[in-house]
């Protein structure tokens, strides 16, 4: 309105009034948007009759164009708003699905302390290819953290059918490598029922794990999957690497071997962290992946949930707050024998970087 005050009558801020409904359609309410289009109409018959040129047939042009466009943003108000509706409702369907099929564990289980995050790549996406599940079994405490290749609807599928076996055969199985089979029987039977490319090339990378009751160790096998790491009190960081490499489950029409499952003392104080590879693979804008052993090398943290919550932080802080991928992190620690509730706590940062 001050531009056309400002300028003799052969200037016009009419495509200006009919800019304003289209701007106030997709951020406001529909009512704002309505009284955009009303101010809008008034501002430019105001003007008209202002400098009397409301008699003359373009002065007729810019009124309908304006009222018709203010009619095209309230369209557009209500088209937007019924699809922020409709995707609320799909994000609130997909997390209800996510914690369906991989709920979040307990924090305390058979003794341990349980810490677990998933931290999807795109925001506001709930659901994806990687997974994790704890169980207390009477063969003691038992985990998987794994990844179904592919993404979407067939990769949540896949990790439905990986935890509903994990859980089954964890109960059942006496061994850990009895697990395995089972999951590798259960992914077999799910590549068959598959149609196109997953029927031949659908598989998972896992690690398993089993924490006897009595014992202090850790038994672990590990089918293809970013090795776990095992984090002292002292703040010593141990790769568990199998002695042994071996094929992602639903591979085993490739390669036939019996699994072992490998022994490693887990002493009071340590917290094992599994991973996807979404965490190994972080990148930084050099192109260098993310290394969680060095990076957590000469830390202690109070609990699994503060060492998950560091090291997502520092993950960010790596890849500039951008990922590529899916993460998945399980943390379980075993504490000490009058171990404090809290203990002193050291952030983590790069090697060599500024502790301040």
């Amino acid at each position: 309105m001050v531009y056309d005050l400002a300028t003799p009558p052969t200037y016009t801020a009419a495509p200006l009034f009919s800019a304003a409904p289209l701007i106030a359609a997709p951020f406001f309410s529909t009512l704002t948007t309505l009284l955009t289009g009303i101010a809008a109409v008034l501002a430019s018959v105001g003007l008209h009759v202002y400098n009397e040129t409301v008699d003359q047939i373009p002065a007729l042009t810019e009124t309908l164009t304006v009222l018709t466009v203010s009619a095209l943003a309230l369209l557009i108000n209500r088209v937007v708003r019924r699809s922020g509706e409709r995707l609320a409702s799909a994000r609130v369907i997909a997390e209800t699905a996510q914690k369906a099929v991989l709920p979040t564990p307990a924090a305390r289980i058979g003794g341990l302390q349980i810490a677990a995050r998933y931290e999807a790549a795109q925001a506001d996406a709930f659901i994806g290819g990687d997974l994790f599940a704890v169980q207390d079994t009477p063969y003691g405490v038992r985990l998987v953290v794994g990844d179904v290749r592919g993404k979407g609807l067939d990769a949540v599928e896949a990790v439905a059918v990986v935890i509903g076996a994990f859980r089954e055969a964890a109960e059942q199985e006496s061994t850990l490598e009895g697990v395995a089979a089972r999951l590798e029987r259960a992914l077999a039977r799910e590549g068959t029922r598959r149609d196109g490319l997953d029927a031949f090339e659908g598989f998972t990378t896992a690690v398993l794990a089993e924490i006897p009751g009595g014992d202090r160790t850790v038994r672990v096998v590990n089918r293809g999957h970013p090795e776990p790491l095992l984090l002292h009190a002292d703040g010593a960081a141990q790769v568990l690497r199998p002695s042994e490499a071996a094929l992602p489950l639903g591979m085993g029409e490739l390669a036939v071997w019996p699994d072992r499952a490998e022994e490693t003392p887990y002493p009071p104080g340590a917290t094992l962290l599994f991973y996807t590879d979404g965490l190994s693979e972080a990148r930084d804008a050099h192109g260098e992946f993310y290394d969680p052993r060095e990076r957590l090398a000469g830390r202690i943290f109070p609990g699994p949930e503060e060492l998950l919550d560091a090291l997502v932080a520092d993950v960010r802080r790596h890849t500039g707050g951008g990922a590529t991928d899916d993460m998945a992190l399980l943390a379980v620690s075993r504490p000490a024998v009058g171990q404090p509730e809290r203990r002193r706590t050291m952030p983590v940062v790069p090697p060599g970087g500024d502790r301040s």
